[in-house]
């Protein structure tokens, strides 16, 4: 059969040979890039005599698809090597938080410290024995002499206290260096 032939069994055969490359594994651009690649061979004319032409076709989009499977595997790997490398020796890497985030840490905890200074001396003591020292709320509430649920109260004014500046903070909105309760900073 003639190039001519060809190029026309091609045309019929389209579709079918991109169904074809889909149950390949090639995804939709793939498999009209690899049909795009065969309109290009058969366009320049260099293709001898062929008996049979469809089975000519699938083998040629089969080939087409292999190789460009073969070089996304080499691009992948070289990739990966090329990452390897350049970048995971980082052995003389400083490893330390940069000076800016360490004054944002600094300033953080400068702002939660003045919120846990900010609470009644009860509600801080509370929090500080129950999340600090790890101390049971029951065992706080024997020691002070109040009950079960007024510790409960004292740790949910903290933890409203503190949950409100960190989504302030979350937020990376500017706080006042000095957090002013009248003011309704928090």
């Amino acid at each position: 059969m003639a190039v001519a032939g060809l190029i026309g069994t091609f045309l019929e055969t389209k579709p079918a040979l991109h169904r074809f490359l889909i149950l390949r594994g090639a995804n939709a651009t793939l498999a009209e890039d690899v049909l795009q690649e065969i309109s290009v061979k058969l366009s320049e004319g260099k293709i001898g005599p062929v008996s049979e032409p469809r089975a000519y076709l699938y083998r040629m989009a089969a080939n087409l698809l292999l190789l460009h499977r073969r070089g996304e595997r080499r691009r992948v790997r070289r990739e990966s090597d090329w990452t390897v490398l350049n970048l995971a020796d980082d052995r003389g890497a400083d490893r330390r938080p940069s000076a800016e985030l360490n004054l944002i840490q600094k300033e953080q905890i400068a702002i939660i410290s003045s919120v846990l200074d900010r609470l009644p001396e009860r509600t801080r003591d509370i929090f500080l024995r129950f999340r600090v020292s790890k101390e049971s709320q029951r065992s706080i509430a024997g020691d002070l002499g109040i009950s079960l649920s007024a510790v409960e109260k004292h740790l949910t004014r903290a933890y409203h206290d503190i949950a409100m500046t960190k989504s302030l903070l979350d937020a990376d909105r500017t706080l006042p260096r000095h957090l002013n309760w009248d003011r309704g900073d928090l």
